[in-house]
Protein backbone atom coordinates (compact mmCIF):
# COMPACT_ATOMS: atom_id res chain seq x y z
CA UNK A 1 0.00 0.00 0.00
CA UNK A 2 1.28 3.51 -0.87
CA UNK A 3 1.62 6.52 1.20
CA UNK A 4 -0.89 7.70 -0.53
CA UNK A 5 -3.42 5.45 0.11
CA UNK A 6 -2.24 5.28 4.06
CA UNK A 7 -3.03 8.95 4.57
CA UNK A 8 -6.66 8.91 2.93
CA UNK A 9 -7.56 5.68 5.11
CA UNK A 10 -6.16 7.66 8.29
CA UNK A 11 -8.30 10.72 7.58
CA UNK A 12 -11.59 8.98 7.35
CA UNK A 13 -10.45 6.85 10.09
CA UNK A 14 -11.70 7.54 13.70
CA UNK A 15 -9.00 6.36 15.70
CA UNK A 16 -6.19 8.64 14.38
CA UNK A 17 -4.36 9.72 17.71
CA UNK A 18 -5.20 12.84 18.88
CA UNK A 19 -1.69 13.39 21.00
CA UNK A 20 1.49 12.50 19.92
CA UNK A 21 4.57 12.40 21.75
CA UNK A 22 8.23 12.33 19.60
CA UNK A 23 11.46 11.58 21.46
CA UNK A 24 13.43 12.97 18.43
CA UNK A 25 16.95 10.75 18.79
CA UNK A 26 19.74 10.38 16.73
CA UNK A 27 20.67 13.18 15.70
CA UNK A 28 24.63 13.34 16.88
CA UNK A 29 24.87 9.88 15.80
CA UNK A 30 23.50 10.89 12.26
CA UNK A 31 25.95 13.68 11.97
CA UNK A 32 28.67 11.39 13.16
CA UNK A 33 28.36 8.87 10.42
CA UNK A 34 28.77 11.18 7.83
CA UNK A 35 31.43 12.79 9.53
CA UNK A 36 29.85 16.48 10.83
CA UNK A 37 29.63 18.09 13.36
CA UNK A 38 26.78 17.13 16.07
CA UNK A 39 25.09 20.07 15.37
CA UNK A 40 24.75 19.60 11.72
CA UNK A 41 22.43 16.69 13.28
CA UNK A 42 20.36 18.74 14.81
CA UNK A 43 19.75 21.35 12.02
CA UNK A 44 18.67 18.55 9.63
CA UNK A 45 16.20 17.41 12.42
CA UNK A 46 14.25 20.56 12.22
CA UNK A 47 12.91 19.58 8.09
CA UNK A 48 11.93 16.44 9.87
CA UNK A 49 10.23 18.63 12.64
CA UNK A 50 8.28 20.65 9.66
CA UNK A 51 7.23 17.21 7.54
CA UNK A 52 5.71 16.21 10.74
CA UNK A 53 3.99 18.79 11.57
CA UNK A 54 2.71 18.99 7.95
CA UNK A 55 1.68 15.33 8.40
CA UNK A 56 -0.55 15.69 11.36
CA UNK A 57 -2.47 18.26 9.82
CA UNK A 58 -2.85 16.24 7.37
CA UNK A 59 -3.96 13.45 9.18
CA UNK A 60 -5.86 15.33 11.62
CA UNK A 61 -3.38 15.02 14.81
CA UNK A 62 -4.46 17.24 17.51
CA UNK A 63 -1.93 17.73 19.77
CA UNK A 64 1.75 16.93 18.91
CA UNK A 65 4.78 17.35 21.66
CA UNK A 66 8.50 17.07 20.27
CA UNK A 67 11.23 16.28 22.82
CA UNK A 68 13.80 19.29 21.77
CA UNK A 69 15.51 19.47 25.11
CA UNK A 70 15.36 17.88 28.03
CA UNK A 71 16.50 19.08 31.86
CA UNK A 72 19.22 16.34 31.45
CA UNK A 73 20.44 18.16 27.87
CA UNK A 74 22.21 21.25 30.33
CA UNK A 75 24.99 18.85 31.09
CA UNK A 76 26.18 18.86 27.53
CA UNK A 77 29.25 20.66 26.13
CA UNK A 78 28.68 24.26 26.55
CA UNK A 79 29.46 24.56 23.20
CA UNK A 80 26.73 22.35 22.19
CA UNK A 81 23.82 23.72 24.63
CA UNK A 82 24.67 27.33 23.09
CA UNK A 83 24.02 25.98 19.12
CA UNK A 84 20.96 24.15 20.37
CA UNK A 85 19.80 27.90 21.90
CA UNK A 86 21.07 29.66 18.85
CA UNK A 87 19.11 26.91 16.20
CA UNK A 88 16.01 27.15 18.62
CA UNK A 89 15.82 30.60 17.49
CA UNK A 90 17.15 30.68 14.16
CA UNK A 91 14.16 27.80 13.53
CA UNK A 92 11.02 30.10 15.37
CA UNK A 93 12.32 33.24 13.32
CA UNK A 94 12.21 31.56 9.82
CA UNK A 95 9.62 29.28 10.58
CA UNK A 96 6.91 31.29 12.33
CA UNK A 97 5.03 32.48 9.02
CA UNK A 98 4.72 28.66 8.14
CA UNK A 99 3.13 27.82 11.35
CA UNK A 100 0.95 30.47 11.14
CA UNK A 101 -0.23 29.33 7.10
CA UNK A 102 -0.73 26.11 9.04
CA UNK A 103 -2.87 27.05 12.03
CA UNK A 104 -0.56 25.88 14.54
CA UNK A 105 -0.37 27.04 17.93
CA UNK A 106 2.89 27.06 19.45
CA UNK A 107 3.21 26.35 23.29
CA UNK A 108 5.72 25.28 25.77
CA UNK A 109 6.09 22.93 28.40
CA UNK A 110 9.17 22.82 30.89
CA UNK A 111 11.42 25.23 32.73
CA UNK A 112 11.43 27.57 29.71
CA UNK A 113 12.53 30.17 32.30
CA UNK A 114 16.31 28.33 32.71
CA UNK A 115 16.92 29.03 28.94
CA UNK A 116 19.05 31.93 28.10
CA UNK A 117 17.65 35.62 27.73
CA UNK A 118 17.32 35.77 23.42
CA UNK A 119 16.01 32.29 23.28
CA UNK A 120 12.81 32.33 26.11
CA UNK A 121 12.26 36.15 24.09
CA UNK A 122 12.15 33.91 20.94
CA UNK A 123 9.85 31.39 21.84
CA UNK A 124 7.47 33.83 24.02
CA UNK A 125 7.46 35.91 20.58
CA UNK A 126 6.21 32.66 18.67
CA UNK A 127 3.69 31.60 21.31
CA UNK A 128 2.28 35.31 21.42
CA UNK A 129 2.32 35.14 17.49
CA UNK A 130 0.12 31.74 17.01
CA UNK A 131 -2.07 31.90 20.46
CA UNK A 132 -5.21 32.20 18.45
CA UNK A 133 -4.82 29.62 15.84
CA UNK A 134 -7.04 26.71 16.04
CA UNK A 135 -5.01 23.67 14.35
CA UNK A 136 -2.46 21.52 15.88
CA UNK A 137 -1.45 22.36 18.91
CA UNK A 138 2.79 22.25 18.99
CA UNK A 139 3.81 21.64 22.70
CA UNK A 140 7.89 22.34 21.96
CA UNK A 141 9.31 20.48 25.28
CA UNK A 142 12.28 22.93 26.86
CA UNK A 143 14.32 22.19 29.99
CA UNK A 144 11.81 19.63 30.43
CA UNK A 145 11.85 16.35 32.42
CA UNK A 146 8.81 14.10 33.51
CA UNK A 147 10.21 13.71 36.72
CA UNK A 148 10.74 17.48 37.25
CA UNK A 149 7.16 18.25 35.70
CA UNK A 150 5.55 15.66 38.90
CA UNK A 151 7.76 17.71 41.58
CA UNK A 152 6.14 21.17 40.25
CA UNK A 153 2.99 19.35 40.29
CA UNK A 154 3.54 18.09 43.85
CA UNK A 155 4.72 21.28 45.23
CA UNK A 156 1.59 23.32 43.59
CA UNK A 157 -0.62 20.73 45.11
CA UNK A 158 1.13 21.14 48.75
CA UNK A 159 0.79 24.51 48.59
CA UNK A 160 -2.75 24.29 47.82
CA UNK A 161 -3.17 21.99 50.77
CA UNK A 162 -1.75 24.55 53.24
CA UNK A 163 -4.07 27.48 52.43
CA UNK A 164 -7.14 25.36 52.21
CA UNK A 165 -7.99 25.13 48.22
CA UNK A 166 -7.44 21.68 48.49
CA UNK A 167 -8.66 18.56 50.18
CA UNK A 168 -5.97 16.03 50.64
CA UNK A 169 -8.71 13.57 51.00
CA UNK A 170 -9.55 14.42 47.29
CA UNK A 171 -6.55 13.74 45.46
CA UNK A 172 -6.47 10.89 42.85
CA UNK A 173 -5.43 10.45 39.58
CA UNK A 174 -7.41 13.25 37.76
CA UNK A 175 -6.84 15.56 40.41
CA UNK A 176 -3.17 15.23 39.96
CA UNK A 177 -3.36 15.78 36.18
CA UNK A 178 -4.56 18.83 36.35
CA UNK A 179 -1.49 20.22 37.76
CA UNK A 180 0.63 19.10 35.24
CA UNK A 181 1.82 21.13 32.23
CA UNK A 182 -0.61 19.40 29.82
CA UNK A 183 -3.57 19.82 32.03
CA UNK A 184 -5.72 21.27 29.28
CA UNK A 185 -4.76 18.45 27.03
CA UNK A 186 -5.69 14.85 26.08
CA UNK A 187 -3.14 12.56 27.05
CA UNK A 188 -0.48 11.31 24.18
CA UNK A 189 -2.22 8.12 22.42
CA UNK A 190 1.43 7.46 20.95
CA UNK A 191 5.00 7.92 21.86
CA UNK A 192 7.79 7.68 19.41
CA UNK A 193 11.18 7.45 19.91
CA UNK A 194 13.89 7.66 16.18
CA UNK A 195 17.51 6.49 16.57
CA UNK A 196 16.97 3.11 18.14
CA UNK A 197 16.97 3.76 21.76
CA UNK A 198 14.18 1.73 23.54
CA UNK A 199 13.75 4.14 26.79
CA UNK A 200 11.13 6.52 27.55
CA UNK A 201 14.27 9.02 29.13
CA UNK A 202 11.45 11.03 31.46
CA UNK A 203 9.14 11.97 28.75
CA UNK A 204 5.75 12.82 29.83
CA UNK A 205 6.42 10.26 32.66
CA UNK A 206 2.67 10.23 34.28
CA UNK A 207 0.60 10.51 30.63
CA UNK A 208 2.19 8.17 29.07
CA UNK A 209 0.98 5.55 31.40
CA UNK A 210 -1.56 4.26 28.93
CA UNK A 211 0.06 5.46 25.79
CA UNK A 212 1.13 2.93 22.62
CA UNK A 213 4.89 3.18 22.26
CA UNK A 214 6.97 3.10 18.80
CA UNK A 215 10.78 2.58 18.75
CA UNK A 216 12.31 3.00 14.83
CA UNK A 217 16.34 2.73 14.29
CA UNK A 218 15.80 5.79 12.11
CA UNK A 219 17.44 8.52 13.24
CA UNK A 220 15.85 11.87 13.31
CA UNK A 221 17.16 13.76 10.65
CA UNK A 222 15.86 10.74 8.67
CA UNK A 223 12.76 10.57 10.54
CA UNK A 224 10.43 12.30 7.73
CA UNK A 225 7.04 12.00 6.53
CA UNK A 226 6.48 8.28 5.18
CA UNK A 227 8.18 6.65 8.90
CA UNK A 228 5.95 9.16 10.27
CA UNK A 229 2.84 7.55 8.75
CA UNK A 230 4.04 4.11 9.29
CA UNK A 231 4.02 4.37 13.07
CA UNK A 232 0.35 5.89 12.83
CA UNK A 233 -0.70 3.01 10.73
CA UNK A 234 1.23 0.60 13.31
CA UNK A 235 -0.77 2.65 15.91
CA UNK A 236 -4.35 2.65 14.53
CA UNK A 237 -3.92 -1.39 14.04
CA UNK A 238 -2.83 -2.48 17.49
CA UNK A 239 -5.60 -3.37 20.32
CA UNK A 240 -5.97 -0.73 22.95
CA UNK A 241 -7.63 -2.70 26.35
CA UNK A 242 -6.75 -0.08 29.04
CA UNK A 243 -7.02 -3.03 31.42
CA UNK A 244 -10.03 -5.45 30.13
CA UNK A 245 -9.87 -7.96 28.00
CA UNK A 246 -10.53 -8.20 23.75
CA UNK A 247 -14.03 -9.52 24.16
CA UNK A 248 -14.88 -6.32 26.55
CA UNK A 249 -13.73 -3.86 23.88
CA UNK A 250 -15.48 -5.60 21.23
CA UNK A 251 -19.17 -5.43 23.28
CA UNK A 252 -17.78 -1.74 24.02
CA UNK A 253 -17.13 -0.90 20.65
CA UNK A 254 -20.42 -2.19 19.11
CA UNK A 255 -22.51 -0.51 21.94
CA UNK A 256 -21.41 2.76 20.90
CA UNK A 257 -22.25 2.30 17.25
Amino acid sequence: MTITEKIQILKENNNVPKHIGIIMDGNGRWAKKRGLPRVAGHNEGVNSVEEIIDACTEIGVQYLTIYTFSEENWRRPSWEVASLMQLLVTTINRKIKRLMDRNVRVQTIGHLDKLPDYARKAMLKGMERTKDNTGLVLNVALSYGGRQELADAFKAMSQEIITGKLDPNEINEYVISRYLYTSDQPDPDLIIRTGGEHRISNFLLWQSAYAEIYFTDIPWPEFRKEPFIDAVWDYIHRERRFGMISEQIRQKTNAAR
